[in-house]
């Protein structure tokens, strides 16, 4: 099923500057097939929902594995029947 999302990942307890683990993110995610747009408060996603939450789960994985040792993922998905959501259709 195709899906659109706003993933925003906060670490929480690693400091002021959470640059390393928001390129570590962007990183993960250019494994997957999407089309993506990082922005100033999270990216924006569109592909596969499974994809989407598989790399949602990798990101915590990952993150976790590298010693954030707290994070709080906000995700907003949309999925529909009557056509495919995609980021451009969404663009004023």
């Amino acid at each position: 099923m195709q899906a659109t999302a706003e993933l925003q990942v906060v670490p929480i307890g690693t400091g002021v500057s959470v640059r390393r683990e928001v390129t570590r993110v962007v990183e993960i995610l250019k494994v997957y097939p999407f089309i993506f747009e990082t922005h100033a408060s999270g990216t924006n996603i569109e592909g596969e929902l499974d994809d989407i939450l598989a790399a949602v789960q990798n990101v915590h994985t990952a993150l976790h594995a590298e010693g954030a040792v707290r994070l709080v993922s906000y995700l907003k998905l949309e999925t529909r029947i009557d056509k495919p959501p995609t980021l451009a259709g969404k663009r004023l």
